[in-house]
């Protein structure tokens, strides 16, 4: 049997080491995830608390016609990112999420889970009795002028805001990952509640590998590495 040099050997346990990290922490956040939404009843406040954490500074994306938010965009490595999400002070009077403005530190609102064909999974969920919203168009001008299209799928049970809602992206549109800015990776997503065999039935029927874990609170949570470290966020 032929020997392995010790260098090489060791060479090869340290990848495996790194690939067995990165396969832990792949388990760990659904593959169909696409954004997680950071809520703060002030934009820039939620720049500086992501930075102050990160050393990343995210980029203004644009505002949400009609629903009264802006946002800024933080890559989360691969197809996947965070948005920051405020009160948008140029359309007074309109809230998509009203309780943003009433929020007094940074904290989880929800997320995002993307779907190739929504049409087609609104089939299946009517099929499955499962009730919903949509799909329904939305828009954003991003500073470069261009226009991000998409359609996006609401349950009408959501469990309390621990199952995401669901968007398709316009094929002449950019995913916002691409061009965000780069240097944090999502190292861990989860959802917690005392009902959680009910919530992880209720997953697997969307297709979704959520991490469950049971707890007497219910609160979703993400864990997001930079070179500052790991740091967490909850709603």
């Amino acid at each position: 049997m032929e020997s392995i040099p010790r260098r090489t050997f060791l060479a090869l346990t340290a990848g495996a080491a790194v690939a067995s990290r990165m396969s832990r922490a792949a388990e760990q956040v659904p593959s169909l995830l696409d954004h997680i939404l950071l809520g703060c009843n002030d934009l820039e406040r939620g720049i500086a608390f992501v930075e102050e954490h990160t050393g990343v500074r995210a980029a203004f994306g644009g505002v949400h016609p009609g629903r009264g938010t802006q946002n800024a965009l933080l890559s989360l490595d691969g197809r996947r990112y965070l948005e920051i999400i405020a009160p948008d002070p140029g359309q007074s009077g309109i809230q998509q999420y009203a309780v943003i403005s009433k929020l007094n530190e940074p904290r989880l609102m929800g997320w995002a889970a993307h779907r190739d064909n929504l049409d087609q999974f609104a089939t299946q969920l009517r099929q499955e009795g499962i009730e919903f919203e949509g799909p329904q168009p939305g828009l954003r001008q991003r500073p470069d002028g261009k226009l991000l299209r998409w359609k996006a799928l609401r349950l009408k049970d959501d469990r309390g805001g621990l199952l995401p809602f669901f968007i398709e992206w316009s094929k002449e549109s950019v995913h916002p990952s691409v061009d965000a800015p780069k240097g944090c990776t999502l190292q861990r997503f989860e959802a917690t509640t005392v009902e959680a065999e009910d919530l992880l039935r209720l997953a697997s029927r969307l297709q979704l590998d959520l991490h469950v874990l049971t707890a007497k609170e219910r609160f979703l949570r993400a864990a997001i590495a930079s070179s500052k470290g790991e740091f967490s966020i909850s709603s």
